[in-house]
């Protein structure tokens, strides 16, 4: 919808109680779904990079068994489609007058969780309401209990509400009043969102020189937050037939908020509540054992881990099962390269993603062991891993076919040797643009292991072309799935394209573990027993981050860091009971002396490349101070860039007269002879092109509508028009491919003709693979405003997988494919 006009209404107002707005519920209402008012209070400053309207309130002892509790918001702009039917009055009380048909858009600032209500005593007409993570009206899959996000609402006395499922509650940044007519002009007042929330404080902070990176770390807290459902960490937001809590999206949802809201007994709670749970994808089950291992490193809660030993036990000894006989994983991440979700999870990078993360899952669960003195179930599961990576490195080579995820996990798995290391980053994350997973979740696993190989300014680079990239969309929740191509061809906040994993989330935690990642690497710190009894303080520092504050809790009390390499100083809190060792970067220079509290330390008894340590620092509050010689070196800059970098051509002119302009070497007419009965004629360098997930459907047999398509045959005067289309709204079949085997590598093009027959403003995207290895070749392409048919002409020399997705409209529809 374009804006005509945009009025600013006030900032953020929260209500004492739900019951305390502008024009009360009547006490004969009976009202469903409404909870108690925020019962935390205003506490310390505004976070302003935090996205968290409540990032300043705390609550007295938050607990798991809390329920949920309500606060209001209320709309930061309001745009209007037909300025002239509508009148602002009273700026305080954001009341407005409406004469005539109109659409007012609110824009609430930020996701949130909530449902869509306004106040009107004198409205007579005919309206409906809308809510969308994102700038149109939503639109979802098959399965959720109202798929199209408008509604008429609900009315109860002078208050309407929209009223979706029955839990009422969404994903919602964006509520529209559709005013479709009226008998007399009317007054809307107070519109708001009444927001759910879990009582939970920001226990954790963390603050950096670089803006983009604190934006993120509260981005991710947020996410999560705004999924803490009563008793369970929730995996989505918006209502999308998938509310519940999975065992493997909870991991880095679980990790993140240890970090930043310590809400330790809430996180126990969500693994015992997903401990007996098994959706049949092998991968969730070792991610929930990496989970437990979490949990128990940051509490030391013995008596959990020893109640839960059993049942992670069994999940090793099926992965063991499993080990080398390629099973039936059934996912493991919405990336091409991982299968493409559920539609092809047990490919050779997925088999092998899957053996490491084994692999790792008994390594880290040996040392748990080890640390709480079970020396026969480490001695097992150290066993297993001496066993397989023994197997590994006798068979030679065993990591030359892995791709970023298979690599990644091998590093993550803490085998490795140096020089593996070196080879798999030779191997696998060179390429800067090849590194970045579709999916958020398969990346916080992607920059963990470049942690681990010490690569850190290309970790940064990598978590700012993801999470960065999100933020720059205008996201203040992490996505399901996102390509930072996706910036350079959408309006910010616009309708994401909607891939394998069906209609794109905009508010998924188990995009948060960046969150965890921020604290433990750039922080820096990390237990090194098991409930920080002893713990690590080392921030990676450089010229991009120069400087980092921030607080970790732990079951002893709070953690503080604050250091910055320019200046040398730096303070820390080590909490009662626990002992601290403090690393000093040296980021490329030469550490001369170290003070603490004004007293010269004595030259550390162990450095590396990276650090100096000062080990046995005891529990107090200390300054520091150092100084070094030599000077801060400059981080290199990588490239971005696509293997198929030639320009991509839009022909919106020729229409259904293809003859002489495309298809000179070959063509597939989609449905030209009926549905489902393409015309085809492969070019001599293409054995077959196979096609999935497609619908088929004849559009006009006989016509002389200029969008058809010409005949291919010499005297036939008629035009046909038939099309592959996506089969929406089914649940993930929001996409279709077409692989092109070619039988040789040589350059040549293909043109794909869209149109939208019924000018319903379809929008489509085109994603272009390698078909061998899955590797994304060029930018997403997107296609609009094919009512009148379009070509979009790609430029390619290579067997290649085409997808095309569904953004907007009915479906995606494709006529023909042209080779030349």
């Amino acid at each position: 919808m374009r804006l005509s006009a945009f009025f600013i209404f006030t900032a953020i107002f929260f209500a004492s109680t739900v019951a305390g707005r502008n024009v009360p519920f009547s006490t004969e209402q009976k009202i469903t779904g409404l909870y108690p008012p925020v019962s935390g209070v205003l506490f310390g400053k505004p976070v302003p990079e935090s996205p968290d309207p409540l990032v300043a309130y705390r609550w007295t002892n938050p607990r798991a068994s809390d329920g949920l509790e309500s606060y209001l918001l209320t709309p930061v702009s309001v745009g209007i489609d037909r300025p002239e039917n509508v009148k602002r009055i009273g700026k305080k009380t954001a009341t407005i007058r409406v004469d005539g048909p109109c659409d007012l858009m609110f824009d609430f600032g930020r996701v949130s969780a909530g449902w869509l209500e306004f106040d009107s005593d004198d409205l007579d007409g005919e309206i409906e309401m809308s809510i969308s993570e994102y700038t149109e009206p939503a639109v979802l899959n098959a399965g959720a209990q109202h798929p199209h996000k408008t509604a008429v609402p609900v009315r109860y006395g002078n208050t309407y509400r929209l009223e979706l499922n029955t839990e009422l509650y969404e994903g919602v940044r964006y509520g529209w009043i559709h005013v479709r007519s009226l008998r007399r002009p009317a007054t809307i007042s107070a519109v708001r969102l009444v927001c759910q929330t879990k009582p939970a404080n920001y226990e954790g902070s963390f603050r950096c020189s670089d803006p983009t990176l604190t934006r993120i770390w509260y981005t991710g807290a947020y996410t999560v937050k705004l999924n803490l459902l009563k008793e369970y960490f929730g995996a989505i937001l918006m209502e999308r037939s998938d509310r519940h809590s999975w065992t493997g999206d909870a991991h880095p949802s679980q990790a993140a908020s240890m970090v930043a809201f310590g809400n330790y007994d809430f996180v126990k709670q969500n693994l015992y509540y997903t401990s007996t749970q098994f959706n049949g994808i092998a991968g969730y089950s070792l991610y929930w054992v990496l989970s437990l291992i979490d949990y128990y490193n940051y509490t030391g809660d013995r008596q959990t881990l020893d109640s839960l030993t059993d049942n992670a036990c069994k999940k090793l000894d099926v992965a063991y099962a499993h080990y080398g006989t390629n099973p039936d994983l059934q996912f493991h991440g919405w990336d091409e390269r991982l299968g493409a979700g559920f539609e092809n999870p047990n490919c050779d990078e997925s088999q092998n993603t899957y053996k490491m993360l084994s692999i790792r899952a008994w390594n880290e669960f040996a040392a748990a062991m080890d640390a709480c003195g079970r020396s026969d179930l480490a001695a097992k599961y150290r066993a297993y891993v001496d066993e397989k990576s023994r197997e590994l490195r006798d068979a030679g080579g065993w990591y030359d076919s892995f791709g970023i995820f298979a690599a990644s996990d091998a590093v993550n798995a803490g085998f490795t040797n140096s020089g593996e290391r070196q080879g798999l980053w030779r191997t696998a994350f060179t390429d800067r643009q090849q590194r970045l997973s579709y999916s958020p979740f398969n990346q916080y696993f992607v920059i963990q292991a470049m942690a681990r190989m010490g690569r850190y300014p290309e970790a940064l680079t990598t978590i700012d072309d993801c999470w960065g990239g999100q933020l720059r969309y205008g996201g203040t929740t992490f996505f399901e799935v996102y390509r930072p191509s996706w910036n350079d061809a959408l309006a910010p906040n616009g309708a994401p394209v909607n891939n394998q994993c069906g209609y794109t989330s905009f508010t998924h935690p188990w995009s948060a573990g960046v969150t965890k990642w921020l604290t433990e690497e750039i922080l820096g710190v990390k237990p090194v027993l098991p409930g920080f009894g002893r713990f690590l303080i080392a921030p990676h520092l450089s010229e991009r981050v120069a400087s980092v504050e921030g607080c970790v809790p732990t079951l002893h009390g709070t953690i503080r860091v604050a250091f910055d390499i320019k200046t040398g100083k730096g303070r820390i809190t080590v909490p009662d009971g626990t002992v601290a060792a403090v690393g000093i970067p040296k980021t490329g220079r030469v550490v001369r002396r170290v003070s603490f509290d004004g007293k010269e330390m004595p030259p550390a008894a162990r450095q590396d490349d990276d650090f100096v340590y000062y080990e046995g620092i005891v529990a107090g509050d200390y300054r520091l101070r150092v100084e070094y010689d030599g000077a801060l070196q400059p981080v290199p800059q990588e490239a971005f860039s696509y293997a198929c970098s030639q320009p991509v051509v839009q022909d919106s002119l020729t229409r259904g007269d293809w003859k002489g302009k495309y298809g000179s070497r070959g063509y597939i007419l989609c449905s030209y002879d009926g549905a489902g009965n393409d015309r085809v004629n492969l070019p001599d360098f293409t054995d077959s092109v196979v096609s999935a997930k497609i619908g088929a459907r004849l559009i006009a047999s006989e016509t002389d509508d200029p969008r058809a398509l010409a005949s291919d045959r010499s005297g036939d005067p008629f035009r046909r028009l038939g099309a592959a289309v996506t089969l929406d709204p089914l649940p993930c079949n929001q996409t279709m491919t077409f692989d092109l085997y070619n039988n040789r590598n040589c350059p040549y093009r293909v043109a794909l003709y869209f149109v939208d027959w019924e000018r319903e403003g379809r929008r489509s995207a085109i994603e272009v693979f390698d078909l061998k290895d899955k590797r994304l070749l060029m930018p997403v392409r997107f296609v609009e405003n094919y009512g009148e048919g379009r070509y979009v002409i790609l430029q390619l020399d290579r067997p290649v997988r085409l997808r095309v997705d569904q953004v907007r409209g009915t479906n995606a529809s494709l006529s023909g494919i042209f080779f030349d």
